[in-house]
């Protein structure tokens, strides 16, 4: 595969971007030698530099270790947990930036997004666009976490609460997005929040339509005063999350690519339907 000439992507992130796609869809199989520079430069029709910086990030990502004298080599363990951050600065790079959450709360994200963001205030990154979208679960009725320990009863009390985070961090991702719009430094910035009558157990990413990221909110017994009494209820713990990447690769049919296309399907078709905006 060669760089596509409409791709408006810096050639290295093309680069990365397809050999992280033939490594996740085993065309290059664990543990295997990946191309020399000198050979990955004449595929792609690029200076040694530009393999060189891709490569440097397949290899920040965990995807490749390089043995001095030897070259690079696939790691053994490709389909390990990996972490959302370094994707999500990579995804900020590109002229038109999406970003894509379902889950309890968008708090993560917050804090994840602030490096990017910081980066585009200072003029190290400029996108020309950035459309977030949010869908957190519906506060206003029953839910089942989180629910008191006792009985599996619902409370209002911690409903609201779960609600004040969500609201917060919402928030705080809409100002810091929609104020680069307002100052100049991006055309065009969106930030939409939509809820769904669900309990989220899961949590959802999907960067630029191409990467996704999947993970389960384990859950915890909590004790915790809330309006000066001790609640025992049962909670998620999101930072305990373990996410699972999947790319969209060249190769329709692969098992990332398939997958992406069936987050993006779940998530368009809630948000379109059942999924509604959120009454103040």
């Amino acid at each position: 595969m060669t760089l596509d000439p409409n791709d408006e992507r810096p050639p290295y992130l093309q680069v990365s971007g397809i050999l992280r796609a033939e490594i996740l869809t085993k065309k290059f199989e664990p543990g295997v030698q990946m191309p020399s520079g000198p050979e990955l430069s004449k595929r792609f029709g690029v200076a040694r530099g530009t393999v060189t910086k891709a490569l440097d990030m397949l290899r920040d990502e965990g995807l490749i270790v390089t043995r001095k004298g030897s070259g690079s080599f696939v790691r053994e363990r490709t389909e390990r947990p990996v972490g959302l951050r370094p994707h999500l600065e990579m995804a900020f790079t590109e002229p038109q930036v999406t970003v894509d959450f379902t889950g309890f709360s968008s708090e993560t994200l917050h804090s994840a997004m602030q490096e990017p963001l910081d980066k585009i205030r200072s003029g190290r990154l400029r996108p020309e666009s950035i459309a977030v979208r949010l869908l957190l679960p519906d506060t206003s009725g029953p839910m089942a976490v989180p629910t008191l320990v006792e009985g599996l009863s619902d409370d209002p009390v911690l409903r609201n609460r779960a609600r004040d985070i969500a609201l917060s961090n919402a928030a705080g991702i809409k100002h810091s997005v929609e104020v680069l719009a307002e100052l100049g430094l991006v055309e065009k910035a969106s930030v939409e929040v939509k809820v769904y009558r669900a309990s989220a157990l899961f949590k959802l990413y999907i960067l630029n339509q191409r990467d996704a990221f999947f993970g389960f909110y384990p859950l915890r017994e909590r004790t915790m005063a809330i309006e000066g009494e001790n609640r025992n209820f049962y909670d998620i713990t999101g930072k305990d999350a373990t996410l699972f990447h999947h790319a969209a690769g060249p190769d329709g049919e692969s098992m990332g690519s398939q997958y992406v296309q069936q987050a993006r399907t779940w998530f368009g078709s809630v948000w379109e339907t059942i999924a509604h905006e959120r009454e103040a």
